[in-house]
């Protein structure tokens, strides 16, 4: 395990439109972006960290809490309709060209999962490792299950439809949440050999690993209210 070259990219773009600022702001007296910087380099398994972001400040406070920023990501890779594997590619070019750097394994971690664990995401990594599969995902139990999801639909006489049917308030005969398959969500880390990228322009192909965890862990930061619950967690 020693001999292979593993990655942590960490995205942190500056445009954050629902929260200024988002990926920066404190939580617990020190910038969000701190947190998974602070899981990377605490991992076992991840030898080289660096963070991709558009933004010179957000670069300076990533080397302050010693991460790399080699490279600032072009603006028209970070917009809120940008595609993500885009800047996760311009991360490894940039690397391969300028430091002679390719990484075995990757992984694409967000500045807004300040609470993973260090031993969770070398979990993840030992899957692709022992060669059980070329990319794997941290997930959590989803809070409501897909099958309950409604939408709205006509524009005159809007109504109520199930989201997958579109007939009725149709969410599997009322049936309570014990009756159904159990659904799942990412938790926002992703493991991956960087081969995929030129074979399916993706971060995962079709036998993807997996790592479930407790949903407290997998908080994923977006509006204040994740603030404000991210807060009860550490007082907690």
């Amino acid at each position: 395990m020693k001999n292979n070259k593993i990655l942590a990219i960490i995205g942190a773009r500056s445009g954050s439109k629902g929260i200024k600022n988002k990926n920066i702001k404190k939580l617990g007296g020190k910038p969000l972006l701190a947190w998974i910087i602070n899981a990377a380099l605490k991992s076992k398994l991840i030898n080289k960290v660096v963070v991709s972001t558009d933004s010179a400040k957000y670069a300076k406070i990533a080397k302050t809490f010693k991460a790399e920023t080699p490279v600032l990501r072009p603006r028209k890779l970070a917009s809120d309709k940008s595609i993500e594997v885009e800047f996760i590619k311009h991360m490894l070019d940039f690397l391969e060209k300028k430091q002679n750097y390719k990484p075995d394994i990757v992984v694409r971690l967000l500045a807004t999962i300040p609470f993973q664990k260090s031993k969770d995401i070398d979990n993840l990594i030992k899957k692709i490792i022992k060669k059980k599969c070329n990319s794997a995902v941290i997930i959590s139990v989803a809070k409501q299950h897909p099958k309950k999801a409604l939408k709205i639909i006509g524009k005159k006489n809007k109504r109520l439809v199930s989201y997958f049917t579109s007939k009725g308030i149709d969410v599997g005969s009322n049936q309570g949440r014990q009756f159904y398959k159990p659904a799942y969500f990412r938790a926002n880390v992703i493991a991956f050999r960087p081969n995929l990228i030129k074979k399916y322009n993706s971060l995962t192909d079709n036998n993807v690993g997996y790592l479930l965890i407790k949903d407290k862990k997998s908080i994923d930061i977006d509006t204040i209210e994740d603030f404000k619950i991210a807060q009860y967690y550490l007082n907690d």
